[in-house]
Formats: C-alpha cells, structure tokens, sequence
C-alpha cells in the first residue's frame, strides 16, 4: 500500500525544513515531499504552501514558477495548508511594498499594523512576534486544541477580520485581525503551526488527515 504523499511547495520563500520535520513528526506514515515540480504537487494528496519574506518578492517567484496554476488546480481537487505569507499570497491583494496584486483566491487584503496601544496603554511593536491566544471558529482543522490557545506569529501585515467571510480564527493585537480563514478545501494560518509547540503539532496532525471539504 502506497503512503499518503504531502507535497510542501518550495518558492525559495518559507521555513521549509522547519514545516516538513513538524509534518513528519506528526504524520509518521506519510511521505512528505519539499518540491517546486507541478507534476509532484499534481500527484500528492495534500499540499502544504508556507512563506516568509516580502510578499513581493513571493509573488514575483509565485507566478515565474506556475504556482499559482498549481494552487488553483489543487484547491479545487485537495487539501491545502496555507502558512504565514502563504496565507497573505492567496488574499486579493496587499499594502506591502506600495501595494501588490496577490493570488486572488480568497476575498480581503493585508494592511500594515499601526503603532497601536493595549488595553493597559503599552506601546505595541510592529511586527507582531509572538504567542497570542486564538479564537477559534468551528472547523475539523481545530480538533482537539482548545479554545483560546496561544500560537506564534511573526508579521508586521494582517487580514482584518471585516474584509473577510472566510474567517476561520481570531487574534487581537492593537486590532482584531484573523489568524485563520478557510474555505471548501483550502484552510491558512497567520501563525507559525511548526513553532507553535504541541498545538501547531495538532494542527499539522489534523490536516495530514484532513479530507477537505
């Protein structure tokens, strides 16, 4: 019996080795995969898409290399992960770097955060690096997390939770921005699930065996 392929989509633009070594932590019995051949991605069963960086910079890489087919393709067909920049890519658009066009396949766009202040009048720095606890929305992706969980982010751009009718969590920093959004097979996070200790293990564990809409 062949073992469930996981195909993490390389862009030169994510903490690849940190994602699979979680992945492969959680989902023994899988073959996962860091790849930049559509014909790899093509044969997986789920498709994780990370990023860091300026998003740029990750679209410029998106589009030269067909991933952003890919990305389509496989969201209509599979499971697929979006992480951190992976999550921003697949808005409608971003304020980053004067403003740049992203993949378009969820509604909403990124805005930088403000210097803001917290219910106590501390001074908030940007980026947002951190634990923050998440409000979960229901989804098969939050089994056996509990409501309220701190995860840890990394990033100076958010989602705000108004721009959005795929908001699948919630954080607050400053302001109310969504740390997940989910639609049909396809489920991001703003978070870093592989640095977010047993439960960005959870999550991992949840989308290896995830069906998908």
């Amino acid at each position: 019996m062949s073992r469930s392929q996981i195909a993490i989509l390389d862009y030169g633009m994510g903490n690849l080795h940190s994602v699979a070594n979680a992945v492969k932590t959680v989902a023994p019995d899988c073959e996962v995969t860091i790849t930049a051949d559509a014909a790899v991605a093509e044969r997986a069963e789920r498709i994780i898409f990370p990023g860091v960086g300026a998003i740029r910079d990750c679209m410029s890489e998106i589009l030269r290399l067909g991933f952003d087919q890919i990305l389509t393709s496989a969201i209509a067909q599979k499971p697929v992960l979006g992480i951190c920049v992976g999550m921003q890519a697949l808005m409608q658009s971003s304020d980053e770097n004067g403003g740049v066009s992203c993949l378009g396949l969820l509604p909403g766009a990124f805005h930088k955060f403000t210097a803001a202040s917290d219910a106590r009048g501390d001074r908030l720095k940007v980026p947002h690096m951190g634990w923050s606890q998440v409000e979960q929305h229901s989804h098969p992706l939050w089994q056996g997390i509990a409501q309220g969980e701190r995860f840890y982010f990394v990033h100076s751009y958010y989602l705000p939770t108004a721009e959005s009718d795929c908001v699948a969590a919630r954080c607050h920093y400053g302001v109310e921005f969504a740390a997940a959004v989910a639609s049909g097979n396809l489920f991001a996070v703003q978070f870093h699930p592989e640095k977010s200790a047993a439960a960005g293990l959870q999550l991992l564990a949840n989308f290896s065996q995830w069906q998908g809409a």
